[in-house]
């Protein structure tokens, strides 16, 4: 049999020529290829349908639609004892404000000569937002002296007025909803013709209080942010002295035994716990136990703590755990202490894989809603909380909150709100992600 093998002829190959094997191997790597490729293409495409269906639905948010007339300050209705005393003045309500405004919008139209076809004063008053009264109110008592002129407002509009110059309402629509009429509408074109109203940037989208869900055009994300940034300064100086030196015991000090082994495991454990978890336990720890205020950014900060805090540590260890070891031993070599190596030389090459799971951190618990939905963060604020430390045991929302809290609200206007508020929270997140980026390439050693 031997010598039957021997005599077989041999079937001559050349590394020119593709056999069968290498076809297959080829083909294989095409089809893994391909289907590489379109995973990648439908993750762009479909980030690409959430990032266009956020920003079409949202950017009205940054557009708001304004109402500018003169209105004369009458001194009878609202100072009649001519004291200019503000306390006297406060007993005058937003009831008492809102005729002196319609009364001007009145009189402003007929001077313009626009008609009010089927528009009488109080479809005409509704056309202006119920903030614009209060907004007056609230100018007249602080400037006394303005009581008696005639000054130029700017007022905002109506929900359904600002919604017709976003195309959110038609004149078809108007005719089956109970807030607005075509006849409000049509007035609302001739005066936007004549120059009195006008859609342009809202900074108050930005800078002002939340609003009642009777007036969505008022909604702004002012506390929100500051709850927010508030939390975020809490969570900031808690979990990154804390993070980082149980990181630094832990990998450079810590004994390798079954102890310290279950701690890994158990950090490990809780980076997978669903937030909400973390939400009930800040309600029967800080809120229940300790007595912290509900709604405060104390709270909330200290429960994105726990939640940031294995995160962190698993990151700061895994940037320790790519120092070389020839950096430790050169520098016990030197003479150097087991501290002096690890301070001085370990943790200043590691630092910018910590600031960069530090950042990652700190932009997850951005995000986050259901912990601060138990905590009572849920509820209307509209008062700015003060300057730290005071400020962290008021009452404030967060952005996430925020964004939800206007998803439950009747009004479609809210639908609006609540994708711009979604883009500032992108913002901010893309922003701390991009300085992680910048952090990690400033810093980044390679040996």
């Amino acid at each position: 049999m031997t010598d039957a093998a021997a005599n077989t002829p041999r079937k001559k190959s050349s590394i020119y020529a593709t056999d069968a094997n290498t076809k297959k191997r080829n083909a294989r790597e095409a089809r893994f290829r391909a289907f590489g490729l379109t995973a990648i293409g439908i993750g762009i495409a479909a980030l690409v349908f959430l990032v266009v269906s956020i920003v079409g639905n949202g950017y009205n948010a940054f557009r708001q639609t304004y109402i500018t007339i003169p209105v004369e300050l009458a001194e009878q209705r609202l100072d009649p004892a001519g004291n200019r005393d503000p306390a006297e003045m406060a007993r005058v309500t937003t009831f008492g404000y809102a005729p002196l405004l319609a009364q001007a919008l009145q009189q402003h139209l007929q001077a313009e000569g626009i008609p009010m076809d089927g528009v009488n004063p109080r479809d005409l008053m509704a056309m202006i937002s119920q903030e614009a009264p209060a907004q007056v109110r609230a100018m007249v008592l602080a400037n006394p002296e303005i009581v008696g002129q005639t000054i130029t407002l700017e007022m905002l509009a109506g929900g359904r007025i600002d919604g017709y110059f976003k195309n959110r309402v038609t004149l078809e629509s108007a005719e089956r909803d109970s807030n607005v009429s075509p006849a409000q509408l049509m007035l609302a074109e001739a005066m936007a013709a004549a120059g009195i109203i006008d859609t342009r940037f809202n900074w108050r989208f930005i800078t002002g209080p939340d609003a009642s869900g009777q007036r969505p055009e008022a909604a702004g994300l002012g506390v929100a942010i500051l709850g927010s940034l508030y939390m975020m300064l809490v969570v900031l100086v808690l979990a990154l002295p804390i993070g980082v030196a149980a990181s630094i015991y832990l990998e450079e000090f810590a004994p390798q035994n079954r102890f310290t082994d279950i701690i890994e495991v158990n950090i490990s454990n809780l980076a997978a716990v669903p937030s909400i978890v973390f939400g009930i336990l800040g309600l029967a720890i800080f809120i229940n136990f300790a007595g912290l205020p509900q709604s405060a950014p104390i709270v909330g900060g200290l429960v994105l703590t726990l939640m940031t805090l294995p995160t962190i540590i698993i990151a700061t260890r895994a940037a320790l755990r790519a120092v070389p070891p020839s950096i430790r031993d050169a520098a016990l070599g030197l003479g150097a202490s087991k501290m002096q190596a690890v301070f001085h030389h370990v943790l200043p090459l590691a630092m910018p894989g910590i600031l960069t799971g530090t950042i990652i951190g700190l932009a997850q618990a951005l995000g986050e809603t259901a912990p601060l939905l138990l905590i009572g963060m849920v509820a209307f604020v509209r008062e700015f909380p003060d300057a730290p430390p005071e400020g962290l045991f008021d009452p404030t929302s967060a952005l996430p909150v925020q964004v939800f809290n206007w998803t439950q609200r009747s009004d479609p206007a809210f639908v609006e709100r609540a994708s711009g508020a979604t883009i500032v929270l992108l913002v901010f997140l893309v922003c701390m992600n991009l300085l992680a980026v910048m952090l990690r390439r400033r810093f980044e050693r390679r040996w």
